[in-house]
């Protein structure tokens, strides 16, 4: 039986263009960066190369990108660096309630340690209230850390006109940018960000690499110690072979990004219209508009989201419930939650995330498979009543 893969927002296959560009760093070219000889010049100029790509995929500098071990590192050093650094100014840091766990979680650490969080609420399609935001600044604020896009409801958060606010109040401002890259446009200066955290493996490029933007003359601390790789600011040696699939990878979705989204966006529009006209019962979760080209979730009244999901895989279709990082808990989504979902309701969550290498063909197969799920669950459950 052929998989039909619809978890992309978790992670996506490797391009094979992506790994021919990479083998020739694991053997032939080995060097290590940091060294001066031939082999290591050689691989300096691959990551260098790469830096440049990856600066061209958000309209930032090269001098401007620090490459890391991933999204999560990135954001930890984002938001400790900040706290850190401008602990003489301020302790008070703003979120909100939806963001990616690496965010949350380095906050609640960062609370332990004497800093101040405040997370802003959402509204039902998860959106900010930007008013709020304005009201929630005080004179220690230091630090604005809110998601470009959210990763289990796809709804795109105003960045431009939060990173004014900040500009405005002369606060450091940091997007989670790790599922916005590759498909909306990012320009940093544009859009007013101080510091952008993306990943590697969700635009077809290997795990383990990521990066951190760091606007020029924005100082924080270091997050890594050690040498004096990636200008004295995150010590260890390069991942040469990462950096190269993560160069060439931005350099992929920067080619194609307008094509990617106008067709995503049409397979999405299919697959959403036509759920609705199958299954009753069932809610978009996220903003109907401002969202992720590839995102759908969905809650379907009546069921469990995880005997939906084995249910789905038995017939060769990978879905999620929300993020893979939190697939091994049996607590409700904070996102949903945080939109205003019932404990009930938000457990019969699902989230199909749609990817290049995505055919009408699977979403046909999904839509003909998916109906008779939902309804042997339903007549299953002691809560599903037909008749009202």
């Amino acid at each position: 039986m052929e998989r039909v893969y619809l978890d992309y927002a978790a992670t996506t296959p490797l391009d094979k263009r992506i790994l021919d560009k990479m083998i020739p760093y694991f053997d032939n070219n080995f060097g290590n960066p940091s060294s001066i000889y031939f082999e290591g010049r050689e691989a300096r100029k691959a990551v260098d190369e790469a830096r440049a790509k990856v600066a061209n995929a958000i309209k930032a500098n090269p001098n401007e990108i620090y490459f890391t071990a991933g999204g999560t590192e990135s954001d930890n050093w984002a938001i400790k660096g900040t706290a850190f650094a401008k602990q003489k100014k301020g302790n008070h840091i703003i979120t909100t309630a939806i963001e990616h766990h690496a965010v949350l979680h380095t906050c609640e650490y960062l609370e332990k340690h004497g800093f101040e969080v405040t997370y802003l609420k959402v509204d039902e399609y998860g959106l900010i209230d930007l008013e709020e935001l304005k009201s929630a600044i005080k004179d220690t604020t230091i630090l604005i850390s809110i998601m470009f896009a959210n990763n289990e409801i796809g709804t795109i958060q105003p960045i431009k006109e939060i990173g004014e606010i900040a500009r405005e109040k002369k606060i450091i401002f940091h997007t989670d940018a790790v599922q916005a890259l590759g498909n909306v446009p990012i320009d940093v200066t544009e859009m007013n960000i101080d510091l952008l955290s993306i990943s590697s493996h969700k635009i077809y490029g290997p795990k383990g690499i990521g990066a951190l933007y760091i606007r020029k003359g924005v100082k924080l601390d270091n997050f890594v110690h050690g040498g004096a790789q990636e200008g004295k600011k995150r010590a260890g040696t390069e991942n040469t072979p990462g950096v190269v699939g993560f160069g060439e990878a931005c350099s992929l979705i920067t080619e194609d990004l307008e094509n990617h989204i106008a067709e995503t966006v049409k397979l999405r529009d299919y697959f959403i219209e036509n759920i609705f006209k199958q299954i009753p019962n069932v809610r978009l979760n996220g903003h109907p508009t401002k969202r992720l080209p590839g995102n759908v979730n969905l809650s379907f009244e009546f069921i469990e989201g995880e005997s939906l999901l084995l249910s789905l895989d038995l017939k060769g279709i990978s879905a999620s419930s929300g993020s893979a990082c939190t697939s091994g808990s049996l607590d409700p989504s904070h996102v949903l939650l945080a939109i205003g979902l019932k404990h009930e309701i938000a457990h019969g969550s699902l989230r199909v995330s749609i990817g290049k290498y995505t055919t009408k063909e699977q979403m046909d197969y999904v839509l003909e498979q998916l109906p008779p799920i939902v309804q042997r669950l339903r007549d299953m459950s002691p809560l599903y009543n037909p008749r009202g």
